[in-house]
């Protein structure tokens, strides 16, 4: 049996970069890969731009909600993404890390969230690619 790579997608609030990073790769990887997201410091609800336009791709969001980052999740992952938290994130030696600089979604308007959801969903591609040796489903 081989094991599953798991990935985690930190940021700040864990309601726009790293819930779309998430959402995308679970839809990419079709259990290939665990995903798990978390936010240094949570928010209290969803981007609903981010969350517009995962749906606008026929993409669930129903069951997702801004999570702190648990150690659990942390040691578990092979792969640790940053995306825009600095020193907030907390680093766990002996992981592997990827810092991913994009523009924070929180505040703004579909038309100007859709290039970062862009960028997130080549970036998860890659690292699909790269984990797996595949990006999109058959």
């Amino acid at each position: 049996m081989v094991d599953k790579p798991v990935v985690l997608f930190l940021c700040i609030h864990n309601s726009g970069r790293s819930l779309a990073a998430k959402v995308l790769l679970d839809h990419y990887a079709q259990g290939r890969v665990e995903v798990l997201s978390a936010g240094s410091e949570p928010g209290d609800k969803l981007n609903p731009s981010v969350v517009a336009l995962l749906e606008e791709r026929g993409l669930d969001t129903s069951r997702e909600f801004p999570k702190p980052l648990t150690d659990e999740d942390a040691r578990a992952a092979d792969v640790v993404v940053t995306m825009g938290c600095g020193d907030t994130c907390t680093y766990y030696p002996g992981k592997r890390y990827l810092d991913w600089e994009l523009r924070d979604p929180a505040g703004l308007p579909v038309e100007e969230v859709r290039p970062i959801i862009e960028e997130i969903d080549g970036r998860v591609q890659a690292l699909l690619q790269e984990l797996v040796g595949e990006s999109r489903p058959g």
